[in-house]
């Protein structure tokens, strides 16, 4: 059975950011980062136990996420950008010791290691592109009206704010295996909200997912500056993706130079959503591994 690691703190500029660390510290570095209203814990352990067989394994909650605390007063009201999240992981790598590191970024997170690698291309030794997309508005859209449950604020009781988290889930997640992924989505839904609780037992992040809608929103087209990119790069992607269409991940292989894709070359990775759903894991796990190598 796996041993959960310990939630350890660091405190950057305006943000207190909660991190796990895996694996033996003389195995390279991979760095994973999450998407929008997602936590470290949304990391499928599975995944993490694979990777750290060879690699020391680095996650941690963003901004606005989590048990990651960004301000103690009232947020400015233009919010923050996308680099400003990758010069937060930028920052936990100081703080570790870390020159230069793989990066794994899924949903936002893809975007915020694409980010990355584009700002400080001598950190970044590989990326991993998942569920993500340019930048493009004509590309990687969400069906209507998702964005608007994903920034939705939760009831406030506990069991209601739980159900509507399994609901946006569900919204979002793979069809094929939804009956299959319905515990386990409960499970980490009321994981997720224990982890984003203030001390008092309120939201911690009250407004957090509309700002980081807002820091995607602002971050402009990425494309260009992708064409620009000479690291190896994986791309993954479903074609069952309600939240960003399946053609962002297209549009991102298309731009980085020599990035590979993993699986069909249109449809993906069948039966994947915006998840990483069990069913499929050990597939995405092993092309993750290959490309780490």
């Amino acid at each position: 059975m796996a041993v959960q690691s310990e939630d350890l703190f660091v405190e950057i500029e305006d943000v207190k950011l909660c991190y796990r660390v895996d694996g033996d510290p003389a195995h390279p570095p991979v760095l994973l980062i999450m998407g929008l209203n997602s936590q470290l814990i949304h990391w499928p352990q599975r995944l993490v136990d694979k990777l750290k067989e060879a690699h020391r394994v680095i996650r941690f909650d963003n901004r606005d996420s989590g048990l990651t605390r960004w301000r103690t007063g009232e947020p400015p009201a233009d919010g923050y950008r996308l680099v400003d999240m990758a010069d937060d992981a930028i920052q936990l790598l100081d703080h570790l010791g870390i020159d230069q590191a793989h990066i794994v970024g899924a949903s936002m997170g893809g975007m915020i290691a694409q980010r990355l690698a584009i700002n400080y291309p001598e950190r970044a030794r590989s990326l991993c592109s998942i569920m993500s997309t340019t930048g493009n508005i004509w590309v990687g859209y969400a069906q209507p009206g998702v964005i608007a449950e994903l920034i939705k604020e939760p009831p406030s009781d506990p069991e209601g704010a739980i159900d509507h988290i399994v609901a946006l889930y569900a919204l979002i997640g793979s069809d094929t295996y939804a009956a299959e992924e319905a515990p386990r989505r409960r499970a980490l839904a009321e994981a997720a909200y224990r982890r984003s609780l203030d001390s008092n037992g309120g939201p911690a992040h009250p407004g957090g997912g509309a700002r980081q809608v807002g820091a995607i929103l602002l971050a402009g087209d990425r494309t260009k500056e992708l064409n620009g990119l000479s690291l190896p790069t994986l791309v993954i992607h479903g074609n069952e993706d309600a939240l960003i269409h399946i053609s962002g991940g297209k549009a991102t292989r298309d731009a980085i130079p020599a990035a590979k894709w993993l699986g069909d070359p249109e449809k993906g990775v069948e039966g994947m959503g915006h998840d990483l759903p069990q069913p499929l894991l050990d597939a995405i796990v092993a092309g993750i591994v290959a490309h780490l190598k």
